[in-house]
């Protein structure tokens, strides 16, 4: 005789024994992190603000490359404020406690869904964006001369290729990866339901 899974799971709103109590509450040691998360995307957005500045104060003096470069300097801004944005939301609203934004105008359409697995994927991809930005600015830069020398060497730039290869790679396993255990997970349900 097998008992349903509803049967061992306690009663809603039963009380925690102590240590499971503690373990459970542990969670809210994370609430700091993200609180500093939140400080660490105002930086972001003073140096977004100080970058643009400069951008406009010598817009007329700078060369198309240097606005270029500029640019992408802020879009690398944003994406990065971007990814702050996924790990606070999403990871608070995965490991410490529902923000309950049912509802709500603004919320993001991906918080829905959002799981640990999910959570990943969306972090892997935007570290590759990250990657391609700073990757791109290599490029251009390598291209240009500072003082008569290159500001990159070949080696310098050919590392940074293989890591943004390696990131890409590495999030194209954590895919595979996580689709192979949800098809598992599927699968045990649709034995399980026969």
């Amino acid at each position: 005789m097998s008992l349903a899974p509803e049967t061992l799971l306690p009663p809603k709103g039963a009380r925690l024994r102590p240590v499971p109590m503690l373990i459970f509450g542990s969670r809210w040691l994370q609430l700091p992190l993200y609180v500093g998360l939140i400080v660490a995307q105002g930086i972001y957005v003073v140096l977004f603000i100080k970058e643009l500045w400069h951008l406009f104060a010598h817009a007329f003096d700078f060369s198309e490359q240097q606005i270029m470069l500029a640019v992408l300097g802020l879009i690398d801004v944003v994406m990065i404020s971007n990814l702050l944005v996924m790990v606070i939301v999403g990871g608070y609203e995965t490991f410490v406690s529902r923000l309950n934004l049912q509802g709500h105008p603004d919320e993001p359409e991906w918080l829905s869904h959002v799981n640990a697995s999910v959570l990943k994927i969306k972090l892997a991809m935007a570290i590759i964006g990250i990657s391609s930005i700073h990757l791109l600015r290599t490029f251009i830069e390598a291209g240009a001369l500072t003082s008569g020398k290159t500001a990159y060497t070949e080696t310098g730039v050919m590392w940074q290729t293989i890591i943004h290869t390696v990131f890409i790679l590495s999030a194209i396993g954590i895919a595979v990866v996580d689709r192979l255990s949800n098809e598992a997970i599927e699968s045990s349900k649709q034995t399980a339901g026969h």
